[in-house]
């Protein structure tokens, strides 16, 4: 029986958190590290695993290094820079999965860097959100090398499903895309609720007529009802960070010359709608910037 190789697991947030528990759970080994200490102290005592002192011991003792962060920023921060960093301990041979949705041409750029120094990168953002971080149901948009994959896919498969989307960076583009056709199709929604609520049609009906119709989205299945007409907007991913998202595609698009007129006017909105509640702010609450531009706010009958 070969023994499972052992990961260390760079930021444990929302997402992180559940993600790393999942490879505890699958019998992998693993190491955490998140900049706020007492999180990584507090997964061990909940959930397992060990939390080495520094950066660079965690990459001494790691086959595989997943990295789980806000931004490619602090990606390449904890890679290369500072006075501890896992550039400075990392084995010869170790696979950085970086699962961040981060910048592609900075991962790119990252991964030569990593290659340069006896190792191999794969990008492997994420989509799903935290209900299915917790059952290990995620899908994982991979990108990078067939044979780096497939050694790093054990691990993979303990948090989600894997769809390889080309060389690395391309999952985190396929990742900013996905995120803008969703955020598209969550506030073209929002619009018609609001239409048909002045026509005198119930929201929650138009949810479920939507949902039975060519209309229906993800945001219509699992965010109308759940989040926006509830009034709870706590679906567990920020203002802020989607439309860091929205920022990548549009990047990826301006890298391409593409066009892209109504992705622009969504990410607009999303950046206005952050200004007036805050980064910090769910990403449902997109919803509120659209009501108060009608100066209405949905009901369920």
């Amino acid at each position: 029986m070969v023994d499972k190789p052992t990961v260390g697991f760079i930021g444990t947030g929302n997402m992180g958190w559940p993600m790393a528990a999942c490879l505890v759970k699958a019998g992998f080994p693993v190491l955490i590290n998140d900049s706020r200490r007492e999180v990584a102290n507090n997964f061990v005592q909940q959930i397992g695993g060990t939390a080495p002192d520094t950066l660079r011991q965690l990459a001494a003792g790691s086959d595989v290094i997943v990295t789980m962060l806000p931004t490619s920023a602090i990606v390449e921060h904890v890679l290369g820079g500072g006075d501890d960093n896992i550039f400075a301990g990392m084995k010869p041979g170790t696979i950085i999965v970086e699962m961040s949705s981060g910048v592609p041409s900075v991962t790119q750029r990252l991964a030569e860097q990593v290659v340069a120094l006896g190792g191999h990168m794969i990008d492997g953002p994420v989509s799903g959100g935290v209900p299915r971080a917790r059952t290990g149901e995620l899908a994982i948009m991979v990108g990078g090398e067939a044979p780096v994959i497939d050694r790093a896919m054990p691990v993979l498969s303990a948090m989600g499903t894997v769809l390889r989307t080309g060389g690395v960076g391309s999952g985190q583009a396929m990742k900013a895309l996905n995120n803008m056709v969703s955020t598209g199709g969550f506030l073209i929604g929002i619009e018609a609720l609001l239409i048909g609520q002045r026509f005198g049609l119930d929201p929650a009906v138009m949810t479920d007529v939507l949902n039975a119709a060519t209309g229906m989205n993800n945001s219509t299945l699992k965010k109308f009802r759940q989040f926006v007409l509830s009034r709870k907007f706590d679906a567990g991913f920020t203002m802020g960070l989607l439309a860091k998202d929205l920022s990548i595609a549009l990047q990826v698009g301006r890298e391409t010359g593409t066009a892209a007129p109504l992705s622009a006017l969504v990410r607009e909105m999303i950046v206005s709608a952050e200004a007036l509640y805050g980064s910090g702010a769910d990403h449902t609450e997109m919803a509120k910037w659209v009501e108060r531009l009608v100066g209405e706010e949905l009901k369920a009958h």
